[in-house]
């Protein structure tokens, strides 16, 4: 019993090591890669708009889906990119985030011909992947909340890509707090892809953004 014990004190203790060194890692690259200030950020010619679902489960609108929206207007008003790839999920007809995101930004003035969807973003990597292999881009600005956007970076960093992120207005932290808990599982999982080679689930024919 005592020897079970120090086994699973030594598992656990590995496990928080490797959850918080990646947590550490991805934060620190990001540093000075994210940008809260339209006045200080580069300008770019894509800004990849990460997707989420429009509502919650109780029916009223996602905070990171609002606030997601409110930095690309932000964003492109200030003249600091010139076209938006939303990029999310729409694996079922029910549910289809870009479609609802470019709708929202057209409410909010931006024109039409600016915004190029991705269906296929069924997650962050996928999204990257994508922005590179199928859109034609060597360069993007990821536009989504801070946390996302410092796993986003790291992982368009791996697959050679250059880019910075413009961070959208947080969330509280009782609102936040299972998607941080998320968060750190998904750095883990990110660089397990990342040494394993995985790769988007689909590709596909090129939609280049000039």
């Amino acid at each position: 019993m005592l020897k079970f014990l120090k086994y699973s004190l030594l598992s656990f203790v590995l496990l928080a090591l490797v959850i918080f060194g990646a947590d550490y890692w991805v934060e620190s690259n990001a540093l000075e890669k994210n940008f809260t200030s339209t006045l200080s950020i580069p300008n770019n010619n894509v800004g990849l708009l990460l997707g989420t679902g429009k509502f919650n489960r109780n029916g009223y609108i996602n905070a990171y889906y609002k606030y997601r929206i409110d930095a690309t207007v932000k964003l492109y008003k200030a003249g600091k990119i010139k076209f938006i790839l939303i990029s999310g999920d729409n694996s079922r007809k029910d549910y289809d985030e870009p479609s609802l995101m470019m709708e929202d930004l057209i409410k909010r003035g931006i024109p039409e011909s600016v915004i190029y969807l991705d269906y296929a973003g069924f997650r962050t990597l996928d999204s990257i992947v994508r922005a590179k292999e199928i859109f034609g881009q060597s360069k993007v600005t990821v536009i989504s909340q801070k946390f996302h956007n410092e796993r986003a970076i790291f992982l368009g960093e791996s697959f050679d890509l250059d880019i910075i992120g413009f961070n959208a207005k947080s969330v509280s932290v009782k609102y936040g707090y299972k998607t941080q808990v998320r968060e750190k599982l998904a750095r883990v999982k990110m660089l397990i892809d990342i040494v394993f080679g995985v790769n988007p689930k689909f590709l596909g024919d090129k939609i280049v953004i000039r």
